[in-house]
């Protein structure tokens, strides 16, 4: 992803910074979305597993990113807590 982007956005709910998430933490959220066990703001249990992802500076809400473009919807994200159980 593009570090100038990455610079200029921001979470949508609490405007705190994002920075790509971890290849270890990827791969736990990937193994949390396997077991079925991780919805979205939306309500939508996720099933596809994600290529890469963006997490609140705060560690407290993730988003996808899906073939390059962030998506920064609040529906959207992820709360990191789903994957810490």
């Amino acid at each position: 992803m593009d570090k100038k982007l990455l610079d200029i956005i921001c979470c949508p709910i609490t405007k705190l910074p994002v920075e790509l998430l971890s290849v270890d933490l990827l791969e736990g959220l990937n193994a949390a979305i396997r077991k079925g066990g991780v919805q979205n703001q939306g309500g939508e249990t996720l099933t596809d597993t994600l290529s890469e992802a963006l997490i609140t500076r705060d560690g407290h809400r993730v988003y996808p990113v899906r073939d390059g473009i962030p998506i920064l919807l609040e529906e959207a994200c992820i709360e990191w807590n789903q994957v810490a159980q």
